[in-house]
């Protein structure tokens, strides 16, 4: 994709204020970026392909400006931390949140990023986990700048609490790191499900 077309990108689905050093990131790493579809199981998605030794990175298209830019650079941190030590180390480890804080840091800023998400966001970096998701207070901060924001998550049901999904009731039983673990009523059965889920708590 060209710089143009790029830009225009970065234009459409960042604060203004970070335009320029998120367009600077993509010109200086020369990786292929890519804006998607809606993916439930994550907002974002960093890659190395061997075989062409090339670099992608893609975000999903439907988050706010805000979600949208932690996402790209958490991305862009997976890339300069396999730059230097391929794969030796941990995807989440401590040489990864180094350098999502090295890059999140001139971001940190009110210009930039609203107060109500800043001041979560600012605690997050402090010991970043593999998706702001896991982080409550940073996460309801980001979603209250959804523009088409409905119902529930299930990250927002409390434990024990019934809800519908997918047009069937379930039970969620505890929290499991990104999902929980649920259980069908009709069954008894348990199933993991993203905590980024759309549901319903269920009414009798």
């Amino acid at each position: 994709m060209s710089e143009a077309s790029n830009r225009r990108l970065f234009e459409r689905h960042l604060p203004a204020g970070a335009v320029e050093y998120c367009f600077s990131l993509w010109k200086e790493l020369g990786f292929n970026f890519k804006v998607t579809r809606k993916r439930q199981s994550k907002y974002g998605d960093y890659r190395y392909d061997p075989s062409s030794r090339t670099h992608a990175i893609s975000v999903n298209h439907d988050l706010n400006p805000y979600a949208f830019l932690i996402t790209y650079i958490h991305e862009v941190a997976h890339l300069f931390n396999f730059e230097k030590n391929q794969r030796k180390v941990s995807p989440h480890g401590k040489e990864w949140k180094l350098e999502f804080k090295r890059l999140m840091l001139p971001l940190l800023r009110e210009e930039i990023i609203p107060m109500d998400v800043l001041s979560p966001l600012a605690k997050h970096m402090k010991n970043p986990k593999a998706t702001s998701t896991a982080d409550k207070n940073l996460f309801v901060a980001l979603r209250n700048h959804d523009q088409n924001k409905s119902g529930l998550l299930l990250k927002e049901v409390d434990t024990g609490t019934k809800f519908l999904f997918n047009k069937k009731v379930y039970r969620k039983l505890e929290v499991r790191r990104t999902r929980s673990l649920c259980e069908l009523t009709s069954n008894q059965k348990k199933y993991l499900i993203s905590e980024t889920a759309p549901v319903q708590v269920f009414k009798n």
